[in-house]
């Protein structure tokens, strides 16, 4: 077999006695690394040490991982200034988020013969967030409805990778200041009853 150090230096080709040898002699496992290899190619090392790493790897992997997540957002084509402005202030914290922000205008009545006012809006809303996101799917009608995606210009990967940076410095701050950081900490709990339901795709709901 070609047997592996313990470093990754190359010891050479061995006999398996030879192999078992220098296992005993380093107190480590001789582990079957390429068993296809010809010869097949071992190495040397603390196999129960080299399962935990394996397995803090894999976890840190799923921790970092980012799923394609896509918010939906529903207006109607007359909506009260009022409630555009929080609908579009959810719209800019998904795309804050990393997600992408599915906006669905909602036509009754005599309104579908005026679909000109929902692809204002839509418009309208593209550009007040147009530092965030990008129209990555143009508006379209779909029966009664017409639906607009926005991409965000931030990846997933890089808003998780903050959202965590802001976490630590929450704790941070709580532990410096104990009352303050209760009080911020209802304040985002009470936003977070206010948000809307979440759509979550596998796939961008692109068209």
């Amino acid at each position: 077999m070609r047997l592996v150090g313990p470093s990754g230096e190359q010891v050479g080709i061995v006999p398996l006695a030879k192999a078992l040898e220098l296992a005993q002699e380093y107190d480590l496992d001789l582990v079957e690394v390429a068993a296809n290899a010809r010869p097949p190619v071992c190495k040397l090392m603390d196999y129960g040490k080299f399962k935990y790493e394996s397995a803090m790897k894999a976890r840190e992997a799923r921790k970092n991982q980012a799923h394609t997540v896509i918010k939906e957002m529903k207006l109607r084509p007359k909506i009260d200034p009022h409630d555009y402005d929080t609908k579009k202030g959810h719209v800019v914290r998904f795309l804050k988020q990393g997600d992408k922000v599915k906006i669905t205008i909602m036509f009754r009545g005599r309104e579908q013969s005026r679909p000109e006012l929902g692809y204002r809006l839509l418009q309208r809303l593209a550009e007040d967030v147009q530092d965030l996101g990008f129209i990555e799917s143009n508006p379209k009608q779909d029966g009664r409805n017409m639906i607009m995606v926005l991409g965000p210009h931030k990846k997933k990967t890089e808003a998780m990778a903050e959202a965590r940076q802001a976490q630590e410095a929450r704790k941070a701050d709580a532990k410096a200041h104990p009352g303050r950081s209760q009080n911020a900490a209802e304040a985002e709990q009470s936003d977070d009853a206010e948000a809307p339901a979440e759509v979550r795709a596998e796939a961008p709901a692109d068209a």
